[in-house]
């Protein structure tokens, strides 16, 4: 007599084994690590770069299409797509297989990359081009708000939220285990802005390319060697390092910047051209809480799915 036999004369005994193995199963599920899960999505390679100032034709035209022209036919490559935003942002995702290692799929696409890197323009090398193997959707999204005071504002702007966000959470959730990438959503990160009166700027005999290469010139940060360095007469013990003062450390540094020296030795300074301002690099996007513009949040992108390690919040 077969195992099969005595199940077959038995319904109840089936019965009950049946339900055991259903209980069983159903207890183990939400014990089961995520990393041993089956892959059901592909591997995803995701290339992002920013070309400041452009709008999104001239983006695709001069960075995307070009990084999808060396990227495509890339080893064991599934198929590719791209998204080009009005702020100059470039994303493409590149597919394959679920048994392709991401690793040496990434490995693979960043060498593409590094091939079509010298044809790109010069605001995107200075930025640079990110290769990472992480999903684009997004896994969980946390909100950060400040409360009001008694005069029911706000008492930390959108700024000084998105700051602290960037330097006290950010680098602590990057290290969860399983965590691809965090993005800050509607990010305010602290930048000089400058702006320039036209009528001004003419009358100066002054472009803002002419501003541009002043501010290239003036705003560095370099070493300015070391005073009683060897070799160095006898007697001397200490050798002081040098630091020079040459990067903005406020607006009024910003102002300053000198733009011109006339033929009598009169200077033409930013602030008699336009006017600075502390605030943020960008505002195209903001983020809101029960329809009031007055939070920063960021979220949690999930690793590809063939990651060793799964994300549990």
């Amino acid at each position: 007599m077969s195992v099969s036999d005595r199940f077959i004369r038995n319904p109840v005994l089936t019965t009950v084994c049946s339900l055991v193995i259903l209980l069983i199963g159903g207890v183990a599920i939400p014990l089961l690590p995520l990393e041993k899960l089956p892959q059901l999505a592909p591997t995803q390679i995701q290339v992002t770069s920013t070309n400041i100032g452009a709008d999104a034709r001239t983006t695709f035209d001069t960075t995307t299409r070009v990084l999808e022209k060396e990227i495509n036919g890339v080893e064991q490559m599934k198929y590719i797509s791209s998204n080009t935003s009005s702020d100059g942002v470039s994303n493409i995702n590149v597919f394959f297989p679920v048994e392709v290692d991401r690793n040496i799929a990434q490995v693979n696409v960043q060498n593409r990359v590094a091939q079509a890197e010298p044809t790109l323009p010069e605001a995107v090398k200075k930025t640079g081009v990110t290769v990472k193997a992480a999903s684009p959707s997004i896994l969980v999204a946390y909100g950060f708000y400040a409360d009001t005071g008694a005069d029911g504002q706000p008492l930390y702007d959108q700024l000084f939220l998105s700051n602290f966000v960037d330097q006290n959470l950010i680098d602590e959730v990057r290290r969860v285990p399983g965590v691809g990438d965090v993005k800050i959503i509607g990010e305010r990160r602290f930048a000089l802005r400058i702006w320039l009166d036209p009528g001004r700027l003419a009358s100066a005999g002054l472009t803002p390319m002419d501003v541009q290469r002043a501010l290239l010139d003036q705003n560095i940060q370099s070493g300015a060697g070391r005073l009683g360095q060897e070799p160095s007469a006898p007697g001397q013990e200490v050798a002081i390092p040098l630091v020079a003062q040459s990067r903005f450390r406020d607006v009024a540094d910003a102002e300053n910047l000198v733009l011109k020296v006339g033929d009598d030795g009169t200077l033409v300074k930013l602030s008699d051209v336009g006017r600075v301002q502390l605030g943020a690099e960008n505002y195209d996007v903001d983020t809101s809480q029960s329809g009031q513009l007055r939070w920063s949040g960021f979220s949690g992108q999930p690793p590809s799915l063939t990651s060793e390690a799964g994300y549990r919040p």
